[in-house]
């Protein structure tokens, strides 16, 4: 006859018994309790989705990794969005009084720079927008892709090449 699983190793009872250090945890990272909060909800739902409790080796370890992965892309996603919708300077970023003729060329450029980014491999073109537009390390994307950081570098430089002939369009005289 097969043993139960004790209540101590299901994940309901080891996130109940762990919550407060995990708040802790999260709240290091992210400085905010509401978010700190939302961050370990996420964790219970991603462990939810995620292998059955029995084929982890280190459950709790698994369980704190797991929270201060999703904590720092937390972080990282408002830092982005911060930097994305951060009030304008005054007068930054107005458009001129030929507005419709700036906004065709600039339709017309990201046209081309979509064009360009079509044309790369799914990873590179991954590992170019983990890197640029989400502030992601290098190394970062090299373990998230299972890849070596100089892969990645070049992967980048690629991308970056693949750009090249829309910089001028893109970047304001």
């Amino acid at each position: 006859m097969q043993k139960e699983t004790p209540a101590a190793n299901t994940l309901a009872a080891l996130y109940m018994v762990h919550q407060p250090k995990l708040l802790r945890t999260a709240l290091r990272i992210l400085g905010s309790a509401e978010l700190a909060d939302d961050v370990v909800q996420d964790t219970y739902l991603k462990l939810l989705e995620g292998p059955p409790l029995s084929t982890i080796r280190e459950p709790v370890a698994y369980l704190f990794q797991t929270v201060r992965h999703l904590a720092i892309d937390y972080h990282r996603r408002r830092a982005f969005e911060y930097r994305l919708f951060a009030e304008e300077q005054d007068g930054e970023n107005v458009m001129a009084a030929d507005g419709a003729d700036n906004v065709v060329i600039s339709q017309q450029a990201l046209s081309l720079a979509s064009a360009a980014l079509a044309s790369l491999s799914a990873r590179t073109r991954r590992a170019f927008e983990l890197y640029r537009l989400e502030g992601h390390t290098q190394r970062d994307i090299a373990r998230d892709l299972g890849v070596s950081t100089t892969l990645v570098n070049f992967m980048i430089r690629d991308a970056q090449l693949a750009l090249s002939p829309c910089r001028e369009c893109l970047l304001p005289d």
